[in-house]
């Protein structure tokens, strides 16, 4: 197990734990986050946490284990169709259940996984684990992704996504009505202060900018359509649940768990239903629809007969 002690460099006295750990091990601010989670920092004899300060002129410590890197398995998935195909890029549509890459914890399938098994050949550009990947849908979150195929392709989604001229169009169906009935929500969003794999609106979070639309209100519920302004890790589910209108099925974020149960409904109801971006070899916009899967439509059905 590595092992590292030495006096606080004076770059780093004052800054947060995990920051400084991974400037200093030259690692993911994740992985940094991850070594002190499980206690593996102390500063002085005492154990660090991620948001602590290092002091100037303190004895740190830090033991780890160096992370092993997953790597993608070629797999069939049921369900994963293939929208649209060319020299560039792929547009798929994902399943419920598929993580858009290998990772840690993750022994489920995953886009790449299911294009390589496909006999996709995917761009070389980016982690090993995450290559030709230029941004992600959430396991529970079913949808349109698109996936480089060529390095200047990524190069270009990359850019554009960073840049945000990507519409990317989600619908969801959440608990009650929101007021107003179409909004933006202007929230930062970071991890969650109780929990290592829920996020929350928090003054430390990032910008997160969420546009809705109500397009019908039923008894119980609301089908919205979202536009993401800013793409962070749950974002919408977040948003909605801090405004009091978590998706519908979404136990992680304050759904109502009988309401799930009644409609069948194992996961938050919300889909990537369109995507539109300019095309990396032509720069003609491209646009992509997809319908809802069967599980959503089924809960959808059952909520407008109440």
């Amino acid at each position: 197990m590595p092992h590292r002690a030495l006096p606080v460099p004076d770059g780093l006295a004052g800054e947060r734990a995990d920051a400084a750990l991974a400037r200093l091990l030259g690692v993911s601010r994740t992985f940094a986050a991850e070594i002190l989670d499980a206690g593996g920092a102390s500063l002085d004899g005492r154990e660090l946490g991620k948001s602590d300060r290092l002091l100037a002129d303190g004895w740190l410590e830090v033991d780890w284990r160096d992370k092993v890197e997953p790597t993608v398995v070629p797999v069939t998935v049921p369900g994963f169709t293939i929208v649209h195909d060319d020299d560039d890029l792929v547009v798929i549509d994902k399943p419920v259940g598929v993580a858009a890459h290998p990772a840690a914890g993750w022994d489920g399938p995953t886009v790449l996984g299911a294009l390589a098994g496909a006999g996709y050949r995917i761009a070389t550009s980016g982690a090993a684990e995450r290559q030709g990947i230029v941004h992600r849908l959430d396991v529970g979150t079913s949808g349109l992704m698109v996936v480089a195929k060529s390095e200047h392709a990524y190069a270009a989604l990359k850019r554009a996504f960073h840049d945000r001229e990507v519409d990317k169009i989600y619908h969801a169906v959440v608990q009650g009505h929101p007021d107003p009935l179409s909004g933006t929500i202007d929230a930062p969003i970071g991890r969650h202060p109780g929990s290592g794999w829920k996020f929350a609106v928090t003054a430390e979070g990032k910008p997160s900018v969420t546009h809705y639309d109500t397009i019908e209100a039923l008894r119980a519920a609301s089908l919205l359509e979202v536009h993401l302004e800013t793409g962070r890790t749950h974002q919408i589910r977040v948003h909605m649940a801090a405004q009091r209108h978590p998706c519908v099925g979404d136990l992680l974020y304050g759904a109502d768990p009988s309401l799930a149960a009644r409609l069948g409904l194992e996961r938050q109801w919300l889909h990537a239903v369109k995507l539109a971006f300019r095309h990396p070899a032509t720069g003609e916009r491209v646009e992509f629809e997809t319908g809802y899967p069967a599980d959503l439509q089924r809960a959808f059905d059952g909520l407008r007969a109440d």
